[in-house]
């Protein structure tokens, strides 16, 4: 019960952050209720549909669509106040990623699969509705850059798996487990941690014309 109350105001707030994106990109009303979905349920979809884990969440119960695009069309009603809420994003945004994190692990485990499938699960539920977010905004996904994101939601992955080793309960288990990622997430933002950035820039070279791919096919 308490994951899916997490899980409810996560898809809320991805779906309100989705909007914004959106908004930048000056998108009319059909594609701010587009990318909100995509952001708040894109990540799950993406999952399942690897996995093979059917129905999808939205298609057994579509009422959840109709949340989203609510919190989207509440966004734009009120978007000139959203500069005032940027903590609050960030905070909810935080019990999403969590939750979504220990869901995709959760559903791993009842389909049988094991810690790497389970990581896997984790982080494209997690991480993956923001990737495609970006990528349909056409910016370089910002979970890519200098942020612990996907970090988090692997981390909620490894602290599920101890505790069901210490033996304890599945709530308990739930319970601490997007209470750690929440947490690191919070003080990831708040002290500023994140990934060895790899900076490549190569000295400017000229190229042989014939070394092109595309002469290959005018042959």
């Amino acid at each position: 019960m308490l994951l899916t109350v997490l899980w409810i105001i996560g898809i809320t707030a991805e779906g309100m952050t989705g909007a914004l994106a959106a908004g930048r990109q000056k998108m009319d009303l059909f594609g701010v209720s587009v990318i909100a979905c995509v952001t708040a349920i894109g990540g799950g979809s993406l999952r399942d549909v690897l996995l093979g884990h059917y129905p999808l969440v939205w298609v057994e119960k579509p009422h959840f669509l109709l949340l989203i695009i609510g919190a989207a069309i509440l966004t734009v009603s009120i978007s000139v106040l959203m500069q005032h809420f940027r903590t609050l994003f960030l905070v909810l945004d935080a019990v999403g990623l969590s939750a979504f994190a220990v869901i995709g692990t959760q559903i791993a485990l009842e389909m049988g699969h094991g810690f790497i499938i389970a990581v896997v699960a984790s982080v494209l539920t997690g991480v993956f509705g923001g990737v495609l977010r970006d990528l349909l905004c056409d910016r370089i996904p910002l979970v890519f850059q200098n942020e612990l994101y996907a970090s988090v939601a692997f981390l909620a992955t490894c602290v599920y798996f101890l505790m069901m080793s210490l033996g304890a309960s599945e709530n308990i288990t739930v319970i601490v487990s997007v209470l750690i990622a929440f947490s690191t997430r919070l003080l990831s933002l708040w002290r500023g941690w994140a990934l060895p950035v790899f900076d490549y820039q190569e000295r400017e070279y000229k190229r042989d014309p014939r070394q092109r791919l595309w002469r290959m096919f005018r042959r």
